[in-house]
């Protein structure tokens, strides 16, 4: 499975985002979709995990962001809300086989996409 992530750029706090990432192959329904950041010297973080009852997500984000995934697109996206200027980092997703919040349990990994958020 290839990944692509896009829909970074440059928001004032408060502003809006929708992330996307866009995947390869016919399996891509079969896989858990999940998204990862990592902020300037800061190790890589959960964000939000896609599961058959909805999302999971972390408590840092809860409220504000909304995983989706469009299985016809092969295709999932992180709405981003209510941003705030520590939600600064790249933006990652990744595609494993279980429901998981650890990062090394994801098998394939985007490229990353840079989300800045000014104050």
């Amino acid at each position: 499975v290839q990944l692509q992530a896009s829909g970074g750029g440059l928001v004032q706090a408060g502003g809006s985002l929708r992330l996307s990432c866009a995947a390869s192959g016919r399996t891509f329904s079969s896989y858990v979709m999940g998204w990862f950041r990592q902020a300037p010297g800061k190790e890589r973080e959960f964000v939000a995990v896609i599961t058959w009852n909805g999302g999971i997500y972390s408590d840092s984000v809860k409220g504000r962001f909304t995983i989706s995934r469009d299985n016809a697109k092969n295709t999932v996206y992180l709405q981003m809300n209510a941003l705030k200027p520590e939600d600064t980092a790249v933006y990652y997703c990744a595609a494993g086989r279980r429901v998981v919040v650890v990062s090394t349990e994801y098998d394939y990994w985007g490229q990353g996409t840079l989300v800045t958020v000014s104050s």
